[in-house]
């Protein structure tokens, strides 16, 4: 039988995608608000830690600029999204800096295994949105200098890098200004997301000889078939190139709201892909609903039990609880 807490504690769990940042809590202090702070995750014995960046909100209606404000965020930091990403990135530095050694950034390989031997938790940045680089190419290499690992071209909108797969976006593909991103991060080592990525967007970037693609958060049309969720080529084209796709554990995108609906986007993942490239993107702290019983990132438990439950191996179980992301980031950290 396996003990459940035990495979947690050794194992280098990892989640790929988590919004907290832009609520601005002080993710030292241990709350019930949202899912995810830093006490929180050392008791789900969380080890990796995908934190996201957003600038930009929903299409038409937009409102970040109003949301930002009613999270307290300083007057200049909401003024634009180069800004609201620059407050974002310096925001999560600072938490990990009065953490006591409880987080750090982590922007290398050695940080990544320093941290794994010291017990603290390493928390990876992303930015969810090209947009954020207004235009400005070489904001990615400064971005980069900043600790920010990966980079989705697009999020909800369409923007001037490429097309979103949110609906009735048209499907559009990457821009000339979308490939020289792709091309300066690919210079830079920084990993591309494709989360948010019209079919179109994606085709462009799983193209590039050189990008190295993951997902950190979605789910796949084989199990359930939406607009948000990735095809059956694309999960290949991903592990071929040695990415690793993170099953969200949104309930509107994986077809329902049991364990066992996550579970079942992780294992055809894991036929399509092989077991070494699937891991978890839960998509804490966003706008979505997570599984029934989840309060907050403390019940990844109850994940582990389903797989357990499906007959998943205890060695498979360890690669999508964290192996395979950890294996993903000791290559592409620097």
């Amino acid at each position: 039988m396996i003990d459940i807490h035990q495979l947690h504690a050794r194992c280098p769990v990892a989640d790929g995608h988590a919004d907290s940042l832009m609520w601005n809590r002080d993710l030292n202090e241990k709350s019930d608000k949202g899912h995810v702070d830093f006490p929180r995750l050392k008791e789900a014995g969380v080890k990796i830690q995908c934190f996201t960046v957003v600038t930009r909100g929903f299409p038409l209606i937009d409102m970040f600029s109003a949301f930002a404000r009613r999270q307290n965020w300083p007057k200049e930091a909401r003024q634009g999204e180069w800004n609201r990403c620059q407050f974002q990135v310096n925001h999560l530095h600072a938490l990990c800096g009065r953490s006591n050694g409880a987080a750090a950034v982590a922007g290398s390989r050695t940080d990544l295994e320093s941290n794994l031997s010291a017990g603290r938790l390493s928390a990876v940045l992303g930015i969810e949105g090209g947009h954020a680089l207004e235009g400005q190419v070489e904001r990615v290499r400064a971005l980069h200098q900043q600790g920010v690992r990966f980079l989705g071209l697009t999020h909800l909108t369409n923007n001037e890098l490429g097309g979103s797969s949110y609906p009735f976006m048209g499907d559009r593909g990457l821009t000339p200004l979308g490939q020289q991103v792709l091309d300066e991060m690919a210079a830079c080592g920084m990993l591309v997301d494709t989360a948010h990525a019209s079919h179109h967007t994606l085709e462009d970037v799983l193209a590039h000889p050189t990008a190295r693609p993951f997902c950190s958060h979605g789910g796949v049309n084989g199990a359930k078939k939406s607009w948000r969720n990735l095809p059956d080529w694309a999960l290949k084209k991903i592990a071929d190139k040695g990415g690793v796709v993170g099953i969200i554990f949104a309930t509107v995108y994986v077809g329902g709201n049991t364990w066992d609906h996550v579970a079942r986007h992780i294992e055809h993942a894991v036929n399509v892909m092989g077991e070494d490239a699937v891991s978890l993107g839960s998509d804490f702290d966003g706008f979505v609903p997570l599984p029934k019983g989840m309060r907050d990132v403390r019940d990844l438990y109850q994940l582990t039990e389903t797989l357990v439950r499906r007959g998943l191996t205890e060695a498979r179980i360890e690669k999508i609880l964290g192996g395979n992301m950890k294996r993903l980031f000791t290559e592409t950290l620097g």
